[in-house]
């Protein structure tokens, strides 16, 4: 994408908001900005009531280098990677970088606690794999590696941002760590009766509480839970822990159990939490629960009890319904004597009779009770956002071949009357991926809050540079205006490493610091002595590594 803009350009696409930043960074005055937060969401950008932007800056063309490529006038630090220490325990970083959560300390913007998640490992972490079986080693490292980290961050004198290892509150959270069930399926028969289960992995996405909190996602978590010999029901679940508080430590299943992408809360019309969700897979659903009680910000963390009670939903996308996954719900369909199982269900009718009997058996078999409901199988719904602006509700569907839908798209719900918590919706596609928006397989979603989506892509390592992947080269980070002349126009801020994704997108509350994960550089590789990637090209280094970076240069009105 070869995309030029000058000033006029971007004052024309981003509006007001944008305007008065980049007039104030001209010594052209002050013009005062437009937006505002419609109703309350967990994006932390707003809790702050700012109306800023996140800088001007002159989009890059995509790139094949092994380097992490942004505009002129910014930087990034390397804040943690795969196998650094973090803390005086003598902890170390995990493999896979994803989802990045920022906690300012004492409401300072400038250092705070960095949740992230290790998603899956690679080559350079448990080294290579023979015939597909892992070592006892490697099943340990395995779960080592993968999980959570928490670390606190600082920005120094000189403005470069950093990792405190002395930090009381950094930890790794693990494969080993335990964790609470809540919900309809704690104790129940269904998981083996279990209400503590071990370990967290398979961390990709997630999302911010209204309480503080941060909501973990367990995505693809079959093979890792197989290896290690774990009752595979104990995980694909959404985990809830407090930076600040070692000891919280939830798994809840009333939010279903599947291919768990993120989280993106906020709150109906009557104030009870809504929470969304996607499923990463081809041919799975979209989602929201709805919690049977209502928020009240007086009780801080107890809130947290009202993800253990509510309703779960999916989107059927034909009739602009949100189906509830209950157990009556299912129990109604397969009990028609005219009964068809859905595309997606092989399964026979004795034998979901047999199989659906109480709401635990619902939420571990989520993804089926979902296609008997009457849920819209859809393309890889990965990230989710809720727009602070106007409550609409942007969906990243990454892609799916076997469809033909190759580069994907960004989908945008309208619920009913602007109500998160309402039983109908409309949607169009906002964003089309391919060669006239420049950018293929989006991912992750973040907003700044001048309502502009940050978006990074998740093209295969095996597929880039390849095919009718060829244009745009490595995975990179854009933004794309959501109002405006220029809505749904992808303007690339960043382009990754060989063989990566860019992962995690989260801002600073004052702007000033975006978070990113480069996620499996040199992915491909199949000899440690013949790495495809080296980055992030530490001297001496012969691994690629996983790590999470500081981005700085926004210039703010």
């Amino acid at each position: 994408m070869n995309k030029k803009m000058d000033r006029r350009t971007f004052l024309s696409y981003l509006g007001t908001g944008a305007a008065a930043l980049a007039a104030a960074s001209a010594g052209l005055g002050t013009l005062e900005g437009k937006a505002s937060a419609a109703s309350p969401t967990a994006d932390h950008l707003f809790g702050f009531k700012t109306n800023r932007v996140s800088g001007y800056f002159e989009p890059i063309s995509p790139s094949k280098q092994d380097k992490l490529l942004l505009p002129k006038g910014y930087k990034y630090d390397v804040v943690a990677a795969m196998g650094d220490v973090i803390n005086e325990a003598g902890e170390r970083f995990g493999d896979g970088s994803d989802y990045n959560a920022f906690f300012p300390i004492d409401g300072s913007h400038s250092r705070g606690l960095l949740v992230n998640n290790h998603e899956y490992t690679g080559i350079f972490s448990i080294g290579p794999v023979k015939d597909g079986v892992l070592t006892p080693e490697q099943v340990k490292l395995n779960l080592e590696y993968q999980g959570m980290s928490v670390i606190e961050v600082y920005r120094d004198e000189a403005g470069v941002w950093k990792m405190d290892t002395k930090s009381k509150y950094a930890r790794r959270i693990t494969g080993f760590t335990p964790f609470e069930l809540t919900g309809p399926a704690r104790g129940s028969s269904t998981v083996g009766g279990a209400t503590t289960v071990q370990g967290t992995f398979a961390n990709c996405s997630g999302g911010v509480t209204l309480w503080n909190t941060v909501l973990s996602c367990e995505e693809n978590f079959s093979e890792t839970a197989a290896s290690a010999k774990l009752n595979d029901t104990h995980y694909g679940w959404v985990v809830e822990i407090d930076p600040f508080d070692r000891t919280y430590l939830k798994k809840h299943t009333a939010l279903g159990r599947f291919n768990h992408e993120n989280t993106a809360m906020g709150l109906s019309a009557d104030g009870r939490v809504v929470v969304y969700m996607g499923d990463d897979k081809k041919d799975a659903c979209i989602y929201k629960f709805v919690s049977s009680g209502k928020y009240d910000s007086s009780k801080g963390r107890q809130n947290a009890a009202l993800l253990e009670d509510g309703t779960l939903y999916v989107a059927n996308l034909k009739s602009g319904k949100w189906q509830p996954v209950t157990l009556e719900a299912v129990r109604k369909v397969i009990e028609d004597e005219k009964f068809k199982a859905p595309a997606g269900v092989s399964a026979k009718r004795e034998e979901l009779l047999n199989k659906f009997n109480t709401q635990a058996d619902v939420v571990v078999f989520c993804h089926e009770a979902a296609l008997l409901v009457g849920g819209t199988p859809t393309d890889r719904p990965e990230d989710i956002e809720i727009s602070p602006f106007d409550n609409t509700v942007f969906i990243c569907h990454t892609n799916n071949d076997s469809h033909g839908n190759i580069h994907g798209h960004i989908t945008r719900i309208f619920e009913a009357k602007n109500d998160l918590g309402a039983a109908e919706f409309d949607f169009e596609i906002f964003a089309a991926g391919g060669r006239q928006s420049g950018f293929s397989s989006p991912d992750n979603l973040a907003f700044d809050s001048n309502g502009n989506l940050w978006v990074v892509t998740d093209i295969s390592s095996g597929s880039q540079n390849k095919g009718v992947h060829k244009a745009f080269m490595n995975n990179g980070l854009f933004v794309i205006p959501t109002s405006g002349p220029s809505k749904g126009q992808a303007f690339q801020f960043a382009s990754g490493p060989v063989e990566c994704e860019l992962t995690g997108p989260f801002f600073t509350p004052d702007e000033r610091t975006l978070f990113l994960s480069v996620q499996h550089p040199g992915e491909e590789t199949k000899d440690l002595n013949n790495p495809t990637s080296r980055w992030p090209h530490r001297p001496g280094d012969t691994k690629a590594r996983a790590a999470v970076v500081a981005i700085s240069g926004f210039k703010l009105g």
